[in-house]
């Protein structure tokens, strides 16, 4: 049985492993870089060690000096969190040679996943529908030209590794890919180690809607329903909710036998997300497979009642699931707001000290946070500082709490996108549940331009 489980991440989703760990009256160890030193997941640990500098490559990556730490502690397993080393295989088959439970799937299909042109023929071979584009790698850019013109503009030029919107850019012409295939594939192996680059085709008016999976080692996998993710600027999501406002109940079940399908064809365990890319038809299509949990698990965890943290751990300590599918039932709605420190009008950071922090209070309000008062913010790591998750009996109630959450949040003495979010959740569009892929280009970046 797992007894002390080492973090190794920081910020908001540290602190949220160790709440539940503490649940479950588990030991928790806190890792932590020289810029992290006063972050509030640091004390809230059991135990923590410094890793190193504040540059990631020196502390939140460095594999071995976690591994070592872990050893040092007494531990028996390590959680990854989201980001960081949290899909990557090596330290995965490092966790497992050093006698540490890595919680999270094996690293085999981790590195299947890990690489989106492996992961596309994976889908294809079980049965799941993958956008038309390419199933190897893009070896320079006159080939590209040359697929897009069979596929047609728009097309989506991606990274074939990594995630967070590197490497991916949407071209609309063969002088916009010109100018975009080398730039992109130069910035995925300064990041990834890997400037392999795929197409597909880009779809017009598409929304983002992930299913939540949960598998054990004993064959049993199920579906925590959806989430929808379209709301995302640089490619990168800034507001989830569940259930979808706009997929049919016949379309929401079809999506969870498909994800539950390639979930068995992988043999995979342990928590895990199938995103998918969805037509204005409600055609649905693969777009990629994160082995970890999601930033934006919470509203699962809210419409549900399941804590699925602790549902990676029990599955690490070899426990079967103690749910079949119609045991899961959805109640209400959900909607997490992301709260980053950056320029609401041109999404650039804005690392800086906090003055003032005041969080929004309330029944059926849940705070994830990364900071608090007298804390700097810095440079060195993404700049999401919290979330915010609301619930509501329904959409329009939800919405309406999450309204108000929003003006009661405080923030002082930096930049954050509170404005933006703010505005989003007023706008009629999507009040409407018109949530696709492109409502920040074609309604809240317009409106800046106008004030």
């Amino acid at each position: 049985m797992i007894k002390k489980i080492v973090v190794a991440n920081r910020g908001e989703i540290a602190a949220r492993i160790i709440r539940t760990c503490k649940k479950l009256d588990i030991e928790t160890v806190a890792v932590y870089s020289e810029a992290d030193q006063k972050a509030p997941f640091v004390s809230m640990a059991d135990e923590s060690y410094l890793l190193g500098p504040s540059r990631v490559q020196e502390s939140y990556l460095n594999a071995e000096k976690i591994i070592s730490l872990a050893e040092k502690a007494g531990a028996d397993a390590i959680h990854p969190g989201y980001g960081f080393l949290s899909e990557n295989s090596q330290f995965a088959n490092k966790c497992q040679g050093a006698g540490l439970v890595f919680i999270g799937p094996s690293s085999r299909v981790m590195e299947q996943m890990g690489n989106k042109i492996a992961a596309r023929k994976a889908m294809k071979n079980a049965g799941v529908p993958i956008v038309p584009g390419t199933d190897e790698a893009v070896a320079n850019v006159e080939e590209a030209k040359e697929i897009a013109e069979s596929i047609g503009y728009p097309i989506m030029l991606k990274a074939a590794s990594g995630g967070g919107g590197i490497g991916m850019q949407v071209v609309q012409s063969d002088e916009e890919l010109e100018k975009a295939f080398d730039s992109n594939a130069r910035r995925a192996q300064t990041f990834f180690g890997d400037g392999a680059m795929f197409m597909e085709k880009k779809l017009e008016n598409a929304r983002h809607i992930e299913i939540q999976l949960l598998a054990d080692h004993h064959g049993n996998t199920v579906h925590l329903f959806e989430r929808e993710c379209s709301i995302q600027r640089r490619n990168q999501k800034v507001i989830e909710e569940a259930p979808s406002p706009f997929i049919s109940e016949s379309t929401r079940q079809e999506m969870g036998e498909s994800a539950i399908r390639a979930a068995k064809a992988l043999h995979y365990t342990n928590a895990g997300t199938i995103e998918f890319i969805v037509d204005e038809h409600e055609n649905f299509y693969f777009l990629e497979m994160n082995t970890r949990v999601q930033v934006e698990h919470p509203v699962t965890e809210e419409v549900t009642g399941l804590d699925i943290v602790e549902q990676q751990i029990a599955i690490a300590n070899g426990e079967k699931l103690a749910y079949k599918q119609p045991d899961i039932v959805r109640d209400g709605h959900a909607i997490e707001a992301r709260i980053y420190a950056e320029d609401p009008e041109t999404f650039f950071p804005s690392p800086g000290h906090i003055s003032a922090f005041e969080l929004p209070d309330g029944e059926n309000i849940r705070n994830e946070t990364a900071v608090k008062a007298d804390f700097t913010v810095t440079p060195f790591y993404d700049p999401m500082i919290g979330k915010l998750i609301v619930w509501g009996a329904d959409r329009n109630k939800a919405i309406a709490a999450l309204k108000q959450a929003l003006l009661n949040y405080k923030v002082e003495g930096i930049k954050t996108n509170i404005p933006m979010l703010v505005e989003v959740a007023d706008h009629s569009q999507f009040q409407n549940g018109n949530t696709t892929t492109a409502f920040i280009d074609n309604y809240y970046l317009p409106m800046m331009k106008t004030n």
